[in-house]
């Protein structure tokens, strides 16, 4: 019988491990054969991975297509050891935060990793609707998660995802690369035949909302008021029951028992004549939300000859959210074309187009104008379909239904009438020329372009909460991103010593401008354009602009592929420093040492045992325009004001010092891999923005260099093939990681104070103290007896504290992973799990649907005969001792008081989870019944995302984030819109 070799992925956590199975009929036993993977590393030079002095893990292509995303980014969630994807948790668009090995600056979050694309840097940044996420009653505007370039790649052209991530494995990109690089290298066309090939991917799914809050149906809205005979009743405006109940938020009303009430009555628009039935109406926020839909549909067609590969792809994506009238559509276009020019000299060139629009994007926040904010204030007692015709009888567009609270926006009045909308244009273009010199030489010129042009408005009516006189913005964004890479590489052997050398330089260069324009009040309602504006704003143009210029070398020794070696060195020269500081070099070494073959260990059951080191010490720039003052535009027309920041015109560069050490084991005729790393990052100089100065010199802040952060961790990775023949398999991956930061000095400008690095909504501070950690949470909590007794006052409410303490951390202590595959002949079942645990967050619809009443744990008490609550606690007498407390007070006084906003450490819970990530049950036809069709692949699948959760948290998803303007802000839910379970099916057909 002839022998096939396939290649066959072995797709793990610790990275895939590409071999060749000689598939016998009749072979004894079954072998995987090892082979030197090949990976991707920085500036898209391919390694061996035995040659690897760091941690790299790769995912392939399969893994993304497994389960559908928006965002490609969501396929890696629990994949990649001390990798973190963050989203806020804000709509369809999922801009996502990718974190590795935690944070190491003080600058507000901003610690993520460098996203590369066929060798080309991606931006990453994010522009947002420069809006916070608290704005309850402000006047002001809600953020909305627009997106970012990541958004805009397609996973049907992704081939492979390497992660680098340390600062040694990215060093090469310099200070982009000092928080670890995502490097992404896209499908080219070749195949192994030759031949073309057509491929048409389809995907549809279906999400709902993965878990609600716990709200009460047994009590209605009001404040236990009682009626002139003691009892507690509600009346929709003053009638004859007594004075109106009707204009409270909050659900400590009667209790549903079957009495009748004066009610609202929506076909008078008011107080209903009769007395109805006081009922509740469960559905009365989960009927607002719908299941929604994602329709993905891609073809590509590729093929190859002895000189040239070619591919190109169309995709287009359709989402309608679970929000009514919001979603997204995406076109994607990609060509990629290899040819041999002449027998040295090699040309690649990609291209990319894409197109995302919508009509109508979420608001997030807790704010009069996003839907979390209706689902907090939303009472028990009220039907979700009085809200439905928006609009007063006669009114349209001028006056909107909201019969409980004009600060409570309609919701379908913030689903049809409040738009933000999306359109964005992104161009990619990649063009690298290789010339062969001789057997020893070859030299790569590689340039790149990213183009970016986007249109966003905001639409808000007529008589809404913040805009009684409506309100229409556009928001225009657009800029590019020029890289160019010059590389000479060699190549010899010296004796027993393979020697690669490569030397290059690169430019990178950014540009972005923002541009607003504002109507601010509208002369005729439902009209959206400038010149219907009451009054027209325009902020001059938002700049931002940075080159960074680079000289670079990589020197690679091996000793009889045993012993590898690697040095490499960069200097950077970036404008955004000043020019005595512009210029800062940095090295790195790195080594792999074989010891199974240093030693003669190689055996059946030990295939590989790897020891590697590394060391590195990379710089860090800054944000432009923070070396000399600007003015910024003021409100009133023609002037300027003075900025609040006072430059440094003396910055240096933040410099970051990493050593790492691993093993790695392959075992049982490569059945089973693991790989265990640690490390340490130093991060000194810190260019921190905030420090305060003395008022008397006309600025309250300033920029400068101080402070030390240090980061540990540990990653663990395994594979193995517990079972493995021809009919069936088993492929189990799993990994750990737990990484502690730890800060070792802040300046001496705090003189012993906390630096807060960011706040969110004014209650919760994310503090830096020395022997503190990034992410700590601050705020206002309980006292405390020494016996750990709560102590409240003489008027039973808590006891007040003067000073914010820590309440917890925002990161987790470590994070998990497991992926299981099995295939039973021509089925195949996947299905991960991963997890985190502890890690805490602040929920601010926890605080408030506790203030109203609105959540079970709320019901304690309400039953009292005196309508009082004693709480749980003791009071200090005034020789000091402590009694047990007493004194009762009002149900609805005592849940206000306990978890009041401001109460951070009541309203912050364990974010611990357990999730289901995604599961897939794929079967594909066999060549007996395809191949009469033409077809050499056949795939149906099933698959799911999100299935199953396992938390304690109060609220919608653990995994809690915040959008703040444009940061995302972990350990914060600020109006958090729901999490999606989803389910779906593909087709994969290849001719």
């Amino acid at each position: 019988m002839r022998k096939e070799t396939q290649k066959v992925l072995i797709l793990s956590l610790l990275g895939l491990v590409s071999v060749n199975l000689a598939a016998q009929q009749k072979a004894k036993r079954d072998t995987i054969k090892n082979i030197d993977e090949v990976v991707v590393t920085a500036l898209g030079i391919k390694r061996q991975n035995k040659a690897l002095g760091y941690s790299t893990e790769t995912i392939e292509s399969e893994q993304l297509l497994r389960t559908q995303n928006n965002n490609w980014t969501g396929a890696l969630e629990g994949k990649v050891a001390g990798l973190k994807i963050q989203t806020a948790g804000a709509g369809p668009m999922a801009t996502a935060r990718i974190t590795l090995r935690g944070d190491v600056s003080m600058n507000g979050f901003e610690d993520q990793a460098l996203i590369v694309v066929d060798g080309i840097p991606m931006n990453g940044r994010t522009v947002g609707s420069g809006t916070p996420a608290y704005g309850a009653g402000s006047g002001g505007d809600v953020p909305i998660d627009y997106g970012n370039d990541l958004n805009t790649i397609n996973p049907d052209d992704i081939e492979s995802i390497t992660i680098l991530k340390g600062p040694t494995a990215a060093a090469l990109y310099g200070s982009r690369g000092a928080k670890g690089a995502v490097m992404i290298t896209t499908k080219s066309g070749k195949n192994k035949d030759g031949r073309l090939q057509v491929t048409l991917n389809s995907y549809t799914s279906f999400d709902s909302v993965l878990k609600w809050p716990d709200w009460q149906y047994e009590y209605g809205q009001g404040t236990m008021t009682k009626d002139k005979n003691g009892n507690y009743y509600y009346s929709y405006g003053a009638s004859a029951d007594g004075v109106s109940t009707g204009g409270t938020s909050s659900a400590f009303g009667p209790k549903f028992n079957g009495q009748y009430y004066y009610q609202y009555d929506p076909t008078v628009g008011g107080q209903s004549k009769e007395r109805q039935l006081w009922r509740p109406y469960k559905n009365n926020i989960k009927d607002f939300w719908q299941v929604g839909t994602t329709y993905s549909n891609n073809i590509s067609i590729e093929g190859s000859n002895d000189k040239t590969a070619y591919r190109t792809s169309l995709t287009y994506l359709n989402n309608e959210w679970m929000m009514p009238n919001t979603g997204m559509e995406r076109w994607n276009a990609a060509i990629s074309v290899d040819h041999k020019l002449s027998s040295k000299l090699k040309a690649n060139v990609k291209l990319g187009y894409s197109q995302t629009k919508s009509d109508n994007l979420p608001a997030t926040g807790y704010n009069n104008q996003s839907i979390s904010y209706f689902m907090i204030f939303q009472n028990p007692n009220v039907d979700l379909a009085w809200y439905r015709p928006i609009w007063k009888p006669g009114q349209d567009q001028v006056d909107q239904i909201h019969p409980f609270s004009s600060y409570i926006d309609n919701p379908y009045l913030i689903a049809y009438e409040m738009t933000n909308s999306l359109n964005k244009k992104n161009i990619t273009g990649n063009i690298s020329l290789n010339y062969q010199i001789d057997k020893h030489f070859d030299v790569l010129l590689r340039s790149g372009i990213i183009l970016n042009d986007e249109l966003r408005t905001q639409k808000r009516p007529w008589s809404s909460a913040n805009y009684l006189k409506g309100y229409y913005r556009e928001q225009y964004i657009d800029g590019f991103n020029f890289n160019n890479d010059l590389m000479v590489n060699y190549k010899t052997a010296i004796g027993s010593i393979n020697l690669t050398a490569t030397g290059g330089a690169s430019s990178q260069y950014e540009e972005q401008k923002t541009q607003n324009y504002y109507a601010i009040g509208l002369k005729n309602p439902g009209v959206y354009s400038l010149t219907n504006a009451q009054a027209q704003d325009f902020k001059i143009p938002t700049p931002y602009d940075k080159y960074v210029n680079s000289l670079y070398a990589l020197l690679t020794l091996n000793y009889k592929e045993k012993i590898f070696l690697d040095f490499t060195a960069r200097n950077d020269w970036s404008s955004t420093l000043p020019k005595a500081n512009r210029s800062y070099f940095y090295p790195s070494v790195a080594s792999s040492f074989i010891l199974s073959d240093i030693f003669g260990l190689k055996s059946n059951n030990l295939n590989m045992w790897k020891l590697r080191a590394s060391w590195s010490r990379i710089g860090n720039a800054t944000e432009p325009y923070q070396l000399e003052n600007y003015y910024s535009v003021s409100s009133f027309p023609g002037s300027v004001e003075i900025p609040n920041l006072y430059a440094n015109p003396n910055l240096r560069p933040e410099m970051i010092t990493n050593i790492e050490g691993g093993m790695d084991f392959s075992l049982f005729k490569n059945r089973l891999t693991f790989n265990a790393t640690v490390y340490q990052s130093n991060s000194v100089d810190q260019i921190i923005r905030n420090v305060p100065v003395l008022w008397e010199t006309g600025y309250s802040l300033r920029v400068i260099n101080s402070g030390e952060i240090r980061n540990r961790g540990v990653e663990l990775m395994m594979n193995a093939y517990p079972i493995k023949n021809k009919s069936f398999s088993w492929n189990v991956s799993a990994n750990w990681s737990m990484n502690r930061n730890k800060i070792l000095s802040l300046p001496a400008e705090f003189q012993g104070e906390p630096y807060t690095m960011a706040s969110v909504g004014g209650v919760v501070y994310y503090n830096a103290v020395v022997g503190g950690s990034i992410g700590d949470l601050y705020g206002y909590g309980l006292m405390y007896s020494p016996d750990g007794q709560v102590v409240f006052g003489t008027d039973g409410l808590t006891a007040k504290p003067t000073a914010m303490k820590k309440i917890g951390n925002a990161f987790p202590k470590w994070r998990a992973g497991i992926q299981n595959e099995f295939r039973i002949k021509n089925v195949t079942v996947s299905f991960s799990f991963d997890g985190q645990y502890k890690g805490m967050a602040y929920s601010q619809s926890h605080h408030k649907m506790t203030e109203q009443g609105k959540l079970e744990h709320t019901l304690a008490g309400r039953d009292n005969p005196d309508g009082l609550i004693v709480g749980q606690g003791v009071v200090q007498n005034p020789d000091g001792s402590y009694s047990p407390n007493t004194k009762g007070v009002a149900v609805p006084t005592y849940y206000a008081d306990y978890w009041r906003r401001a109460n951070v450490e009541t309203n912050t819970f364990d974010t611990s989870f357990i999730k289901l990530r995604d599961a897939r049950i794929a079967y594909s036809f066999p060549k007996s019944v395809i191949q009469p069709l033409k077809i050499t692949d056949l795939t149906l699948a099933i698959f799911g995302k999100n299935l199953w959760m396992w938390t304690k948290f109060p609220l919608f998803d653990p995994e809690a984030a915040t959008l703040d303007n444009s940061t995302i802000t972990p350990g914060v839910e600020m109006g958090q819109l729901p999490t999606a379970r989803t389910v779906g099916f593909q087709l994969n057909v290849k001719f």
